[in-house]
């Protein structure tokens, strides 16, 4: 070959080399982004060719703009220039801000950690696995601040998340190189100034959502996603599952059973054996063992026990709908069942018609949608193809919300509110009346998921099914009966509320209070429905807890460091309810544990009596009790007595001595009439004379207006 042969051909390889240098720099170049304001406190911005498939576009809500636009206006809570988005190699390259000491939250349902500064997470919907890696079974793409802002990623992919781990070579915080050999602060994790995400699509929107408070963005965030479920009044009962192969018969000696030991009973859950087959499902009831599915449906309801039946998404070969639905079913199967294509309106229409024929037509009142999560070896794999056209990633993400959606359509359609559990869910499916469950079984984590849902817009619950021991049985008893469902799983050992005789009493008061406390439930679920805000809710989103993350431990001090103690620590085994009640679960060999009081003086739910004032107190609340602590002016509108009427006698608790005005919640309880107007917000005030005297009033029901309540009385809790 001749030398200015080889010559030129050499610089045409160069001359490739850089173009092609060249063309990857333009392409990784920075996205300019243009926010737009959608309501008071939220912004929005979509870069590059965004997915036409989001979770928002798949739950169909619409975002509670009015009462967004009555919460107080915001500026943008982040510099705007140090957020970043790249378009490359197909995916889009995402960064944001991170100041020193800033905390993060959510992010998923996790069961092991709360703050989530200084993880790696992969947001995939799974079956839980005993490690907070990101799959789980809600990865929905949203964290908030303790700075008081929020950040949604509205995208139905398989996200890739650093919090806090990428350490970038131009990064504003100047590197700080250590020695190894010498140096005995080496660290294996710089520190760290952004949270990067990746997502892998060529297109993203990116929501920005507003404070000032945690609880601000959390609220704001909800309210964009439809604002909470308001579940009916039967739903916060107690809930009992039957053994999976129950047929009638057994189903009403169980009822009978709970009324011999004087025990509430709301709703009866029927396992996978109400059906003529499962795994995989017809939809269909088993004649055998329920001939008469109908009179025992309405046997129940005359008895003020609703119905709730166990399904899983895949359909059996031997299901009378089949054969409609097959051609709108996924390439693989589940179990030897159809995956039914809940992005098309056939399936949504066939099965629904199933449901409307066999259940709801006779009185069912919800359903438990099991296995629409993981695991892998279990679903269809990622290279399955659906007639939708949507992608097997895209369909793992949203599968849970679909179901959601359709279900809750059809008792929309015959204007009855339902309430049911699920075992996946993501962002968009807050407003749906479902609550996340799964077959993990530890104590201790089920309380950190319970305090992770209230930063997510999903509801959990941490249900009982065994014990090893009668104090176990009593602590799990006590902590279900503080959460969305107070429920006792008994599917595969038969266990009933009385299975420890010498803790039955305990576990009978506390499922009794749970009944009496169901006003104060309610209007707890009213204001996550009409401002976003959660039922349960972590510590960190309490006002005058917040301190926490930024007073430096030391030495105790109730004045000025009330909170020494508390920085060494996630706070997750402690979380609120509503604005007024603390909650301060205890555990198996467990007499004593310390309790973080927010600011101001908190009392003792069971006594009145002060228990301190904003600072770290150890309690010692036996067996009989699981602690409970109410804030200064709380209000605690109580039924006089366990079982849900139509019409009810009201205890209005009062704590402490601070004039104070609470908001009680009243409405039919079973409809959706309330979202016309038909409904209530009774003022319920306590003031003090110059006496110092404290005296209680309510304001009257408006005309026309919904009134649960009969006589309504006060009780002064603090002497």
């Amino acid at each position: 070959m001749a030398v200015n042969e080889k010559s030129t051909r050499c610089f045409g390889v160069l001359q490739f080399i850089i173009i092609l240098f060249l063309s990857v720099n333009v392409h990784a170049q920075n996205l300019t982004l243009n926010w737009s304001k959608q309501a008071s406190g939220v912004w929005s911005v979509k870069a590059g060719k965004s997915d036409s498939l989001n979770f928002l576009s798949v739950s169909e809500v619409k975002p509670k703009l009015e009462s967004i636009n009555s919460m107080a206006d915001v500026d943008f809570p982040i510099q705007k220039d140090d957020i970043e988005v790249l378009n490359f190699d197909g995916k889009m390259y995402l960064k944001f801000p991170l100041d020193e000491g800033e905390k993060i939250y959510g992010l998923g349902l996790n069961f092991k950690t709360i703050e989530q500064r200084r993880r790696i997470l992969r947001l995939h919907v799974d079956h839980y696995g005993g490690s907070d890696n990101g799959r789980t079974h809600a990865p929905v793409p949203f964290y908030v601040s303790s700075k008081g802002y929020g950040v949604f990623i509205n995208s139905a992919r398989y996200l890739d998340v650093w919090v806090g781990t990428a350490v970038r070579k131009n990064s504003a915080v100047p590197m700080n190189s250590r020695d190894r050999n010498m140096d005995k602060k080496w660290s294996a994790n710089p520190y760290s100034d952004n949270i990067s995400i990746l997502v892998p699509a060529e297109g993203v929107e990116i929501i920005v959502f507003g404070g000032p408070t945690m609880l601000d963005a959390v609220s704001r965030f909800n309210l964009y996603n439809g604002g909470g479920c308001l579940p009916p009044k039967w739903g916060l009962g107690f809930w009992q599952r039957t053994p999976t192969l129950y047929n009638d018969s057994m189903v009403m000696a169980n009822v009978k059973e709970f009324k011999a030991h004087s025990f509430p009973l709301s709703v009866i859950g029927l396992e996978p054996g109400w059906q003529s087959k499962s795994y995989p499902c017809t939809y269909e009831w088993d004649k055998g063992r329920f001939p008469n599915p109908a009179k025992l449906v309405t046997q129940l309801n005359a008895m003020g026990i609703k119905t709730n039946l166990w399904i899983n998404p895949y359909i059996s070969p031997e299901s009378e709908i089949v054969k409609k639905l097959l051609p709108y079913t996924a390439s693989h199967t589940v179990w030897s069942g159809y995956v039914p294509d809940y992005g098309l309106a056939e399936t949504n229409q066939i099965i629904g018609n199933q449901m409307k024929k066999n259940l709801l037509s006779i009185g069912v009142s919800g359903l438990k949608m099991d296995e629409n999560d993981g695991y892998d070896n279990w679903l269809w794999p990622d290279v399955t193809m659906f007639p939708s056209k949507i992608s097997a990633e895209q369909m793992r993400q949203v599968y849970g919300v679909m179901m959601q959606k359709m279900t809750t359509k059809l008792y929309r359609e015959q204007n009855k509110r339902t309430y049911g559990l699920v075992r996946s869910s993501n962002a968009g499916g807050t407003s749906f009346p479902y609550v996340i469950y799964n077959d993990y079984y530890s104590h201790r984590d089920f309380i950190t998921a319970l305090i992770n849902s209230s930063f997510i817009g999903v509801l959990w619950t941490p249900e009982v099914r065994s014990s090893k021991s009668a104090e176990e049985w009593l602590r799990r008893m006590q902590t279900v009966c503080f959460s969305p469902i107070a429920m006792l799983n008994a599917w595969s050992d038969g266990t009933k509320p009385w299975s420890f005789p010498e803790v039955e009493k305990q576990v009978t008061e506390v499922a009794n209070l749970r009944m009496q406390l169901i006003p104060y439930l309610y209007t707890c679920f009213a204001e996550y429905t009409f401002y976003g805000r959660p039922p349960i809710r972590a510590m960190n989103l309490v006002d005058g807890f917040s301190a926490v993350d930024k007073i430096e431990a030391g030495k105790l001090n109730s004045t000025d460091n009330p909170y020494a103690e508390a920085t060494k620590k996630e706070m997750k085994d402690q979380f609120m309810v509503g604005d007024n009640l603390l909650i301060a679960p205890l555990f198996t060999g467990e007499t004593k544990r310390q309790v973080i009081l927010p600011n101001g003086k908190w009392y003792d739910f069971y006594t009145g009596k002060l228990v301190g004032e904003g600072q770290v107190i150890e309690v010692s609340q036996g067996l009989d009790h699981i602690p409970v602590f109410v804030r200064d002016g709380g209000i605690i509108p109580m039924a006089a007595n366990s079982k849900i009427k139509d019409k009810q006698n009201l205890v209005i608790r009062y704590y402490g001595q601070k004039p104070s005005v609470y908001k009680l919640y009243d409405d039919d309880g079973e409809t959706f009439n309330y979202e016309k107007g038909e409904y209530s917000w009774r003022t319920i005030q306590i003031k003090k004379n110059a006496k110092g005297i404290l005296s209680g009033s309510v304001s009257s029901v408006e005309k026309n207006k919904p009134n649960s309540f009969e006589k309504i009385s006060f009780e002064f809790m603090t002497k």
